[in-house]
């Protein structure tokens, strides 16, 4: 199978073509711009290489020091125009943010500077459906096929009023 393509801070890297990686194509190449633009991509996993970009020196200068041995989300952008760190999990064999996950992370990412977001991604709505009741609440979940939405599992925002076109 041939490798999946992603250009990351002006070079093509190429992610193996098993586990998420297709997913994480798409976050890349479709989250990333739309809902954190011109963030700044530090960390992406690969499912044969665990760290095939990371800018260490990039989290460092946000208080982050990992271990080797941590357990890494599959992808981190700084987004820098709100000055977060987005945690990304993308679920295709293995499960969402859960409130077990959204602790690990939390302690793995303690010394950072800058308020952490946690998003898990899927493929389809039809992918969520396994995983609905485990997914962590103050996180948010995007999922491919519906790209320009979020689905947000917070209680900031509960009810609003969205503006809805009228015919007549």
């Amino acid at each position: 199978m041939s490798r999946i393509p992603v250009v990351i801070e002006g070079q093509v890297k190429t992610l193996s073509p098993g586990g998420q990686n297709v997913l994480i194509e798409k976050i890349i190449n479709e989250f990333a711009p739309r809902f954190t633009p011109h963030g700044k991509l530090i960390y992406v996993g690969d499912a044969d290489e665990k760290f095939i970009h990371f800018n260490e020196a990039a989290l460092a200068d946000l208080g982050v020091i990992i271990d080797s041995h941590g357990k890494m989300p599959d992808v981190i952008i700084h987004f820098t125009a709100n000055d977060w760190l987005v945690l990304i999990e993308a679920v295709t064999s293995h499960g969402p943010i859960n409130p077990k996950r959204k602790k690990e992370l939390e302690t793995l990412f303690m010394g950072a500077k800058i308020p952490l977001v946690m998003v898990t991604t899927f493929l389809s709505r039809k992918a969520i459906v396994e995983y609905l009741a485990e997914i962590s609440w103050e996180t948010d979940v995007w999922v491919a096929e519906d790209a320009t939405h979020l689905i947000h599992f917070n209680g900031q925002h509960l009810l609003q009023l969205y503006q809805t076109k009228t015919t007549g």
